[in-house]
């Protein structure tokens, strides 16, 4: 990896060696390599002759080619890229945009991605040029990612977990199949049925959950033409993970660790044979990962974010001497795999004793009668805190507190097993799939 280049130069060269091979499908529009490289180099020509004087741009995020052209151009004409949400309101990206053009930031700086803010305020995340290229070698080298393969990409590109897809697609000229979220099932199975000799596809924990629940004979039908399937963003359900290798008994299926703040640091193929729940696998190419003393999981190498942006207090606070210092607890086993138990901010103290949320859903999940559910501290005269577990109940059944909690103490600790239970019509989560813990600890603080 040559420690001055950029994506750009990257795919320039993709554009050389493919030039007829088709890079991006987005609807109806599909382009070239050439013709993608040709538009990205008229774009970046009239950016440097017209474009703003300031060196961060903001711009709302758009799954189509046209998006991507812009964003790339940036980076050409020597712009940091800023995506957000695309419904972010017109004072707010201003108000962004000046924050972050007040900002120092360094000469590598290629984007500035927000995290979710899921817990804590939302934090402008520096990522490297050099960053972009080590996810996508980590992502080629540990994934096989390969020339002839057509990868749909059907979340936010204002977030790592689908535009670092990107990247090592179009490093290896191969496709680029864009959609527009995951409501419409029919439009993601014809983008499965793309003809390329394979597909692939990054899904959250949320979506592979409501396939299988809506659409899981169509997800099985496809089985000959998946490659690999990975997730992310958030931790996905044992029981989720075995019913898709049920479906799915030739294909990868990948669980990865990774952050904008650390990048993509670990993953493991869970269709081996083991399925283990809460495992992440070894480091890639270019990571490497401990744990502390705490339990916090510490991750080194160039996949790492450069800082937050305008805030070097909170920089300093979690990246030190080239270590990144994640609020994710875990564990590394035997053969050298990082295990997930939990984020440090989630642990509920219950009477002295401390449980992971995400142990009590994983097991609540597992139930037939649980669509979704999400696990929060509620106050409590005498442990101070309880737990409560909000469920949607699966369709077509009846959710009754004590049938589920009785299913609860046959897999958990009896400190475990939940007090309190709210039958909700959905869990409400961020833009990228994670459950929106914050909101519910902040509605109940009022």
């Amino acid at each position: 990896m040559n420690a001055h280049a950029t994506f750009e130069d990257v795919l320039q060269q993709s554009a050389l060696r493919w030039p007829q091979c088709i890079a991006l499908v987005s609807g109806d529009e599909r382009l070239t390599y050439a013709e993608l490289w040709r538009r990205i180099s008229e774009r970046a020509d009239t950016l440097r002759r017209e474009g703003p004087e300031e060196r961060v741009v903001c711009l709302r995020a758009q799954s189509s080619a046209d998006w991507l052209i812009r964003y790339f151009a940036l980076h050409l004409s020597g712009y940091v890229a800023a995506p957000l949400e695309r419904d972010t309101p017109g004072a707010l990206l201003t108000a962004i945009s000046r924050e972050l053009n007040a900002a120092t930031l360094p000469p590598d700086a290629a984007d500035i991605l927000y995290t979710t803010g899921t817990t804590g305020r939302s934090k402008g995340v520096i990522v490297s040029h050099r960053a972009i290229l080590a996810n996508s070698e980590n992502l080629i080298d540990a994934q096989g990612f390969s020339h002839n393969l057509a990868f749909v990409v059907n979340g936010p590109l204002n977030h790592i977990g689908s535009l670092s897809k990107v990247f090592p697609v179009l490093m290896l000229g191969a496709t680029v199949v864009l959609l527009d979220g995951m409501k419409d099932h029919n439009a993601f199975f014809r983008a499965l049925n793309y003809p390329a000799a394979k597909v692939a596809t990054f899904l959250v924990p949320a979506a592979i959950r409501m396939l299988l629940q809506l659409s899981g004979e169509h997800l099985a039908a496809c089985a000959d033409r998946i490659d690999f399937i990975e997730t992310g963003a958030a931790a996905i359900s044992h029981a989720d993970m075995k019913e898709l290798c049920r479906l799915l008994p030739h294909s990868r299926l990948y669980n990865t660790y990774a952050s904008t703040e650390t990048g993509i640091i670990a993953t493991y193929n869970f269709n081996d044979g083991r399925c283990m729940a809460g495992c992440l696998g070894r480091p890639m190419r270019h990571a490497q990962f401990v744990i502390t003393s705490e339990g916090r999981i510490v991750c080194t190498g160039p996949t790492l974010m450069s800082g937050y942006a305008g805030d070097p207090e909170r920089t300093a606070s979690v990246l030190r001497n080239g270590k990144l210092y994640t609020s994710d607890l875990g564990e590394i086993d035997g053969e050298g795999m990082l295990h997930l138990s939990g984020r440090e901010d989630d642990i509920i103290n219950v009477g002295g004793y401390k449980v992971s949320p995400l142990e009590v859903e994983d097991a609540a999940l597992s139930s037939p009668l649980v669509a979704d559910c999400l696990c929060i501290p509620s106050p409590h005269p005498v442990t101070g805190q309880a737990l409560k577990l909000l469920v949607v109940p699966a369709a077509g059944c009846a959710f009754t507190k004590r049938t589920l909690a009785l299913f609860l103490k046959e897999r958990l600790e009896l400190y475990k097993v939940p007090l309190l239970y709210e039958e909700v019509p959905t869990i409400r989560r961020t833009f990228n799939g994670k459950p929106d813990r914050k909101s519910y600890l902040t509605n109940q603080s009022r």
